[in-house]
């Protein structure tokens, strides 16, 4: 963990929508512009096994995924039997996780390190919550995207929410070790540091 609060660095991912809108540049720009300084940054087109590696393979958290597609259909009165022929939040799972592997490997990915004053906190407020239809307009997700679990499901695929960005400075280590081991990370400063 940073020491000093400016030192604080995240990860961050452009996901397959996000290139494909041709959006690259205005997250960029989103981020800069809130004083978050770029320290790395990389296009490239990810392996199956890498993004498999990205994502937990921990089977309370693949559960989890199954749990929160079961409250969504809950909320909006869908019928979990017609999309899955299972109501067991353990067998959604699996499949939730594999539409997410098969979407992130569909196109090229933007990762990079992104540092600044609370910088993993920042960057999640300034994309807006991973559900976009409930992002509020201003953020990333808010102005850009307008999908829901709900859809994503009945269609057999994963939320298109533009963007990545680690939850806890813990995540954000591991992420950015995990995706950039050996990279330098640029030390510079920005105008008016």
């Amino acid at each position: 963990m940073a020491r000093n609060p400016k030192e604080e660095k995240t990860f961050v991912m452009i996901k397959p929508d996000g290139v494909k809108k041709g959006l690259v540049g205005e997250i960029i720009k989103r981020l800069e512009q809130r004083d978050m300084k770029i320290v790395a940054l990389d296009m490239f087109m990810p392996t199956v096994e890498q993004i498999d590696n990205h994502y937990p393979k921990d089977p309370a958290w693949i559960t989890r995924l199954g749990h929160k597609t079961l409250q969504t259909y809950e909320k909006y009165g869908y019928d979990p039997m017609e999309d899955f022929g299972t109501k067991d939040a353990e067998k959604i799972g699996p499949h939730v996780r594999q539409w997410v592997l098969d979407f992130m490997t569909s196109a090229p990915l933007v990762k990079m390190v992104v540092q600044g004053i609370h910088a993993v906190d920042m960057v999640r407020k300034i994309c807006g919550p991973t559900m976009p239809y409930q992002a509020d307009m201003g953020t990333i997700r808010g102005d850009f995207s307008n999908d829901s679990p709900a859809l994503a499901n009945a269609e057999k695929r994963a939320i298109a929410n533009l963007v990545h960005a680690s939850e806890t400075p813990e995540e954000a280590e591991h992420e950015i070790e995990y995706w950039f081991k050996g990279v330098a990370m640029h030390d510079y400063k920005r105008h008016g540091e």
